[in-house]
């Protein structure tokens, strides 16, 4: 798909050189395409890496893609220039009269506080019921989408003794979902969290479905019967060497953190790790844009 971007984004020629077809906006006027309106919501500390990897997945289709970055008002991020958040970001109030065919609520750095202590909680419970009328589908990832089940469903996450790090196997539960269709028996993705969804009140809700789930990860998608909202545990958008990123930033700091599970090659850190979830990270978010927006959205939202 050609995502439609500001010509001057840092992911652009990142995306270029990998041979992903980047569109900016004057190419974009001249088709003659309904294209489908994509809000980001962008709660990643490190914004412009965050930009880049969801937006590599979401060039891999023959549809024409908007574009539009979202970030809480009610919060300053720390390790993004304000310069690049003035450049590509908006905030709600500017786009809340607006509907959208698909929305991404990414992960955020904020899972061992309360939902309720997060600076920009009441903000994005103003979101989230907006999505309901505004917005096809929506696609929660990590730290999003355990917000999203508090919110939606009132099912709360729970801490791990241990962080859930590294790559991990995921078996498939219902493979006639539209959302899995391609996939293999047994797929991989990343996780790297610190909490887990309450899965006896998942198990406890009819309008959700569990996708897809980990003997040692857990959960990892679910979905509401209408496909409205799609909840996403792990990050199969992550680059091969962001893991690893992560582990030596936590060696850097003196956190007590293992080696990510199944990552690094015969689980020595100086070797080079492979992309090994890439294909499948693909296949899903291709299978959202064309089964849970591009089919579901209308063509004049009314």
């Amino acid at each position: 798909m050609p995502i439609n971007i500001p010509s001057h984004l840092p992911a652009k020629e990142i995306l270029e050189n990998e041979n992903i077809f980047v569109m900016d906006e004057k190419r974009a006027y001249t088709q003659d395409i309904r294209p489908l309106n994509i809000l980001i919501l962008n709660l990643m500390p490190e914004k412009e890496k965050a930009e880049t990897q969801l937006l590599r997945l979401l060039g891999n289709s023959p549809l024409q893609v908007n574009i539009t970055f979202l970030r809480p008002k009610t919060h300053t991020p720390k390790n993004t220039s304000k310069y690049h958040l003035d450049q590509f970001y908006t905030t709600f109030e500017q786009i809340r009269h607006r509907k959208f065919d698909g929305m991404i609520i990414t992960g955020a750095p904020v899972e061992k506080l309360p939902f309720e202590e997060v600076n920009y909680w009441e903000e994005l419970t103003t979101i989230f019921a907006w999505t309901k009328e505004h917005v096809t589908s929506t696609l929660h990832i990590c730290w999003g989408a355990q917000a999203g089940l508090y919110y939606h469903y009132g099912i709360n996450k729970i801490m791990l003794p241990k962080k859930c790090f590294g790559i991990f196997e995921h078996k498939i539960t219902n493979p006639s979902v539209k959302l899995l269709r391609g996939f293999d028996d047994i797929y991989l993705a990343p996780h790297s969290r610190h909490t887990d969804i309450d899965t006896k009140s998942l198990y406890s809700i009819p309008d959700l479905e569990i996708l897809s789930r980990s003997e040692e990860a857990g959960v990892c998608l679910i979905a509401s019967k209408d496909g409205k909202h799609i909840f996403l545990t792990g990050h199969p958008e992550y680059d091969a060497t962001t893991l690893r990123d992560e582990y030596e930033r936590d060696l850097a700091k003196g956190l007590d953190i293992d080696l990510p599970k199944n990552y690094f090659p015969n689980d020595d850190p100086t070797k080079e790790p492979l992309h090994r979830w890439r294909s499948h990270a693909n296949l899903l978010f291709v299978n959202w844009l064309n089964y849970y927006v591009y089919q579901e959205t209308p063509y004049i939202w009314e």
